[in-house]
């Protein structure tokens, strides 16, 4: 929170045009969000059996910025409204334009002002770590698995819309951008980040931190995609069956294009990428893909991969409390309704 406080206070006192940056740099910060990310890499860290120290939280909580990074320029991407039962940043900053009756296009004066803000977002990730107070052998050896944490996930989010633009219905595809852009960075790297906070020598335990947070990293992105046809908007603060809207090309979709008859793929087809579905026919896919069983075959994946990363950590030099973290972990992001 300091942290924040001080980068905001400084956009202030570069202009009074900054102030809503800074508010909103702010409020999407610190306002809400599961901080899994951050989380990760402190467990990532108990494991080593290292202790604690204000540098070591200051440096996880980094990891929560490039998370905050990706959701505005997900949104851009994606053309979401909505973000945590909000304006998405790029809307927020459309309103702004026309309130304020900017000349211009207020549309591309908020998709501008969100890529801004989400570099802004990720530029302040690598200033809070650099600024943690670690030691320098400590920051050198987390350095490498904080670069691949980003790369990994900007390589995620282009195989995202990569595979939007292909327009497929591949397992094997969906499930790799799965892997990248969603459950790498969330769970593995963090873990491995943590890692190497706490240990002069991490590479065995971030075999097991591997073995466990690939696995798990892929069900709490099936689970994402679950929801994102599935849940309910008062708890994701997303509209129900964005996914669709957005024609995010899911293992959930793959499955259901698989099993369907085809009237049945002609109903989801029509509904892919269409802004403005009704409720009924969000229904009528959501029907397709619970009696196809789709929902099924991706719920049973879940429980599969999730058992797999269990399993993972029974093995290994983790501390014990770390075990017993990661296990209330895997719960929270495979059990979750947002």
């Amino acid at each position: 929170m300091l942290f924040c406080q001080g980068e905001t206070k400084y956009l202030r006192e570069i202009g009074s045009e900054l102030e809503p940056v800074a508010v909103a740099m702010e409020r999407f910060a610190l306002d809400s969000g599961k901080r899994l990310r951050p989380l990760f890499a402190y467990v990532g860290f108990l494991g080593t059996g290292a202790k604690s120290a204000p540098e070591i939280i200051q440096a996880c909580a980094a990891l929560e910025l490039v998370h905050v990074c990706a959701l505005m320029h997900d949104d851009v991407m994606d053309g979401s409204d909505t973000r945590r039962g909000a304006p998405s940043i790029h809307k927020s900053f459309e309103a702004m334009h026309a309130d304020k009756k900017l000349v211009g296009s207020a549309e591309n004066f908020g998709t501008a002002t969100a890529i801004l803000l989400g570099d802004l977002a990720l530029v302040w990730s690598a200033k809070m770590l650099h600024q943690s107070g670690l030691e320098s052998a400590t920051l050198i050896r987390a350095l490498p698995m904080y670069d691949e944490m980003r790369v990994e996930l900007m390589a995620g989010q282009y195989l995202d819309v990569y595979e939007q633009a292909l327009g497929s219905s591949s397992v094997d595809r969906s499930l790799k951008v799965a892997r990248y852009k969603s459950g790498k960075y969330t769970i593995e790297r963090p873990l491995h980040f943590g890692a190497a906070l706490g240990s002069k020598d991490p590479e065995q335990l971030m075999n097991s931190y591997s073995s466990y947070g690939l696995p798990l990293g892929e069900a709490f992105q099936l689970r994402d995609d679950v929801l994102g046809i599935f849940g309910n908007p008062a708890e994701t603060g997303k509209p129900a069956g964005d996914d669709l809207r957005e024609a995010k090309r899911t293992v959930l979709l793959a499955k259901t294009m698989e099993f369907a008859t085809p009237a049945g793929q002609s109903i989801i087809k029509s509904a892919l990428g269409n802004p403005n579905l009704i409720a009924s026919e969000i229904e009528a896919a959501r029907e397709i893909m619970k009696n196809t069983g789709a929902l099924k075959w991706v719920e049973d994946l879940i429980e599969s991969l999730t058992s797999s990363a269990r399993e993972a950590i029974e093995h290994g030099e983790i501390e014990p409390l770390a075990k017993q973290y990661l296990g209330d972990l895997a719960d929270i992001v495979t059990r979750r309704s947002l």
